[in-house]
């Protein structure tokens, strides 16, 4: 089954994708609320696992729930605390259960969450992840055992434009595309100009770029984000005008809205992170349409 977000890109369709964190517990009702006041406004949603390794409900049960409401997600999946037996089981229930867009990770490390005296596991990483997502559609498994059924993914990897050295980021995102990643979801660019030049490195890859839109509620989250997410600086002048604003939210979605309409021009969709205000996105999408 080929995927609605798959079917848009290879028609050269611009796209817009969202996320929504799932729940730290069992009641989605939050959750399922913002997913359908996005509903009809992008193409698919992200389900983070277990972001910044803070515990939460498993992506697989609410990229299901997202299936059951018509909502085409993006099911990320981590290796940080999956060894390969359990990655594949769990893609293979994916697939079983109609999930088809898979964004394979390495993870955060889980010094970074909130349960630090667990134990990492990383038998993969998001290359040999991505391997392995190859080889399931293959009809294998990874111990060369045939398949009842194999999977049909439309698989992605996570991509930093603004990452140092580029020459060393380029060398990993030929790896994912060599190993099989369809598209590159950004982290979140403040650089247009940056962005184009990313794209341009990766156009011979053959893989499609989804660049991301980050809504930045104050000048504190940007400084935080600049201090802490490797491969992310946020520019001193975008930091300025949330510092000057009367209403750093309201200037914050003003950014992101204009940075959208910068990145149409150089990928082939955007990617935006509301970070708990997903209520604002359409006032971002209405921007760019």
């Amino acid at each position: 089954m080929i995927s609605r977000l798959q079917q848009k890109l290879a028609s050269g369709q611009f796209v817009i994708t969202s996320e929504v964190c799932p729940p730290k517990g069992a009641d989605c009702g939050e959750f399922l609320g913002k997913a359908r006041v996005l509903k009809g406004q992008v193409d698919a949603i992200n389900v983070t696992d277990n972001q910044g390794a803070n515990m939460r409900i498993a992506p697989l049960a609410v990229a299901t729930l997202l299936v059951r409401e018509g909502i085409e997600p993006v099911y990320q999946i981590t290796c940080r605390d999956r060894n390969r037996m359990a990655l594949q089981s769990d893609l293979l229930g994916a697939a079983a259960l109609g999930i088809g867009n898979i964004l394979a990770l390495t993870g955060d490390h889980i010094s970074f969450g909130d349960h630090r005296q667990g134990k990492p596991v990383f038998d993969l990483d998001s290359v040999q992840l991505l391997q392995a997502i190859s080889t399931l559609e293959s009809g294998f498994d990874l111990a060369g055992n045939r398949l009842q059924g194999a999977p049909a993914f439309f698989a992605g990897a996570a991509a930093a434009p603004e990452a140092e050295p580029f020459e060393l980021t380029l060398f990993k995102l030929q790896k994912k595309a060599t190993a099989g990643a369809r598209f590159f979801q950004t982290q979140a660019i403040f650089d247009p100009d940056r962005l184009a030049a990313f794209t341009t490195a990766v156009r011979p890859l053959s893989v499609k770029v989804i660049a991301g839109i980050i809504l930045l509620k104050s000048a504190g989250m940007a400084r935080y984000m600049t201090r802490h997410i490797p491969g992310l600086k946020v520019p001193d002048h975008i930091i300025a005008e949330l510092e000057e604003a009367s209403d750093p939210v309201a200037k914050g979605v003003e950014i992101a809205s204009r940075l959208a309409a910068a990145a149409r021009h150089h990928c082939d969709g955007i990617h935006i992170m509301a970070m708990g205000r997903e209520e604002l996105i359409p006032e971002i999408i209405k921007e760019i349409r």
